[in-house]
C-alpha cells in the first residue's frame, strides 16, 4: 500500500511539471454504467466494494461493500464510496476496519455489508455476515455511526430473543414506512426493532428459497431475489413475489434468460433508481473472481423490468446510460489495432483474427498513441487470468492489474478499459499469468476453470476519454 501511494505522488508530480505517461484520474463524463470490467475511483484505484448496497443520502449516493483482498478471504474491512451520478465514484474510507478481536477480528470473514438510516434515531446502522474462515461460526453482526461515511463502531451480534442469529448470507430491506427488515438465506425474514439494533419478530419464511437475498417493492408488490448455492460460481438466480412482506410468497422463476447465469453474476441488492415520477429497480450483482477478488472481481448493474408479478432483465447491456436507461456503444469511436501491428511471443496462436495462448509468460504487445485502450476477448470455462499492463516511453509500468477471462459459458465482451492517460505513446502488455480461478465449497466440489487460456478478439485505442 505504501508503494502504491508513493507511485501516485510521483505520477502527480510528473503531471504537474509536464511529464509524460501520467494517469489523469479523470472520470466517466458520459454517465455510462460499464458492466463486467473494472471501475476506477477518483484516485485511479479499482473500485473495491463487493456484496454491496447503495444508500441515497442528502442528494448523494453512497456505495458500501466488502473491501476484498487478493491474498485471502479474511476480512480486511468494509469500504465506502460516494457519487452524485452512480457512475463516477469517490473513495471515502474503509468505514469498518479489521477489528482487534471478536466476530470481525483476525482470521474472520466479513460479508454482505448493508447500511440503512434508522428513521427513529437518525443513526446509520450497518449489518453484515461474520464468520470464521471455515464458515462454521456464523453471526449476523451490526455496527453504528452518526454520519453515513464515518468510522462505524461494531456493536456485536444482532440478537433475537436474547440470542445471536447463527446464519450466513443476509440482506436488508427498508420499506416505504421506514420499517427495517433483515433477510436471511433460505427464507427467514425478520422485522427490526424501531432503533434497528435488535430483531423484533420473524414475519415470514420463504420456503424453497436460496442465498444472497435481495428485496424490492414496486406498485405495492414485494419481490425477493435469490441465487442458488454454487459457492463463488455464477448461476441462474430466481425470485419470489408477495402482496405483503408477511406473504404468502410465491416462486416465479428466473428473471434473466435461462442458462445465462444471471449474466455471470450473483444478486446482492436492488437499488430504487429514481427517474422523474417513476422508480426503477436496479439490480446489483457481483461477478466474483476467486481468489483474486480485489483486482479482478467486477459488477453487473442492470434495470429490472416489472409487469405485475413478472420481472425480467431480458438482455445484457455491457454499457448503458444511467439517465436514459438505454444501452449505448462507447467503443464506436475507438481505433482497432490491426493484428499485423500486434507483437506476440510464439506461444500465441492466430486463428480467424483472434489471438489465443495458455502458456504462462506468453506476452502480447501493442504500441499505441492515445489515452486509453480497450481489450475485447472471450471468457469461457478453459480460461484464466491475464496480466494487463501499460508501459510509457521511459519503460515505466504506470498501470497493471489481473483480468479474469473465465466464465462457465462463452462470452465475447470487453474485458477491460484502462484508466485514462495523458495523450501520449504507450505500450499495452497482455501476459498469460498461468493462474486460473479454481475453488471448492464445503462439500469439496471443485469449481472454476480447467485451464489458463487468454483469448483476445480485438484491441482498440482511444484518443479521448470513454471511461475512467
Amino acid at each position: 500500500m505504501a508503494t502504491v501511494s508513493i507511485m501516485k505522488i510521483i505520477f502527480l508530480l510528473l503531471f504537474l511539471f509536464g511529464g509524460t505517461g501520467t494517469i489523469c484520474f479523470a472520470q466517466n463524463s458520459e454517465k455510462v454504467v460499464c458492466n463486467g470490467i473494472p471501475w476506477f475511483d477518483n484516485n485511479g484505484d479499482i473500485v473495491n466494494a463487493h456484496g454491496a448496497c447503495i444508500v441515497e443520502d442528502n442528494g448523494r449516493y453512497y456505495l458500501f461493500g466488502e473491501w476484498k483482498s487478493d491474498q485471502s478471504n479474511a476480512f480486511p474491512g468494509f469500504s465506502c464510496y460516494s457519487s452524485d451520478d452512480l457512475v463516477n465514484w469517490r473513495f471515502e474510507r474503509v468505514v469498518l476496519p479489521l477489528q482487534p478481536d471478536g466476530i470481525l477480528g483476525p482470521n474472520r470473514v466479513g460479508e454482505r455489508v448493508k447500511v440503512m438510516k434508522c428513521p427513529s434515531t437518525g443513526e446509520y446502522v450497518m449489518f453484515m455476515h461474520a464468520d470464521d474462515m471455515g464458515y462454521k461460526d456464523p453471526y449476523i453482526g451490526y455496527a453504528t455511526c452518526k454520519t453515513i461515511n464515518g468510522e462505524y463502531k461494531l456493536q456485536g451480534p444482532l440478537l433475537y430473543k436474547g440470542n445471536p442469529i447463527k446464519r450466513w448470507d443476509m440482506g436488508t430491506f427498508q420499506d416505504t414506512d421506514g420499517k427495517g427488515y433483515l433477510l436471511i438465506h433460505h427464507g427467514p425474514i425478520y422485522k427490526l426493532s424501531d432503533d434497528y439494533r435488535s430483531i423484533e419478530t420473524q414475519v415470514a419464511h420463504v420456503k424453497g428459497s436460496g442465498e444472497s437475498p435481495a428485496m424490492f417493492k414496486k406498485n405495492g408488490m414485494y419481490y425477493m431475489l435469490y441465487s442458488n448455492l454454487t459457492s463463488w460460481e455464477k448461476n441462474d438466480n430466481f425470485y419470489f413475489t408477495a402482496p405483503k412482506i408477511e406473504g404468502p410468497w410465491t416462486k416465479q422463476g428466473v428473471f434473466c434468460p435461462e442458462g445465462k447465469l444471471t449474466y455471470n453474476s450473483q444478486s446482492t441488492f436492488v437499488f430504487p433508481l429514481k427517474r422523474g415520477n417513476d422508480t426503477i429497480p436496479m439490480y446489483m450483482g457481483d461477478r466474483w473472481s476467486y481468489p483474486h477478488q480485489a483486482s479482478a472481481a467486477t459488477y453487473v448493474w442492470m434495470p429490472i423490468e416489472v409487469e405485475g408479478t413478472q420481472i425480467s432483465i431480458p438482455e445484457y447491456w455491457q454499457y448503458w446510460d444511467i439517465n436514459s436507461i438505454k444501452p449505448v456503444d462507447i467503443l464506436s469511436h475507438g481505433k482497432t489495432v490491426p493484428v499485423k501491428q500486434i507483437k506476440f511471443t510464439n506461444d500465441w496462436k492466430e486463428a480467424k483474427g483472434r489471438l489465443v495462448s495458455n502458456t504462462k509468460g506468453g506476452i502480447l504487445k501493442v504500441s499505441f498513441e492515445g489515452s486509453q485502450v480497450a481489450v475485447i476477448g472471450e471468457s469461457n470455462r478453459h480460461s484464466g487470468y491475464a496480466k494487463v499492463s501499460i508501459v510509457n516511453t521511459q519503460n515505466d509500468t504506470i498501470y497493471s492489474s489481473l483480468v479474469d477471462f473465465y466464465s462457465k459459458y462463452p462470452e465475447k465482451a470487453t474485458r477491460i478499459i484502462t484508466p485514462k492517460l495523458t495523450k501520449d505513446k504507450y505500450t499495452l502488455l497482455v501476459e498469460v499469468s498461468g493462474i486460473k480461478p479454481v475453488w471448492t465449497d464445503k462439500t469439496k466440489t471443485i469449481y472454476g476453470s480447467d485451464n489458463t487460456f487468454v483469448t483476445i478478439d480485438r484491441i482498440l485505442s482511444f484518443l479521448s476519454l470513454i471511461h475512467i
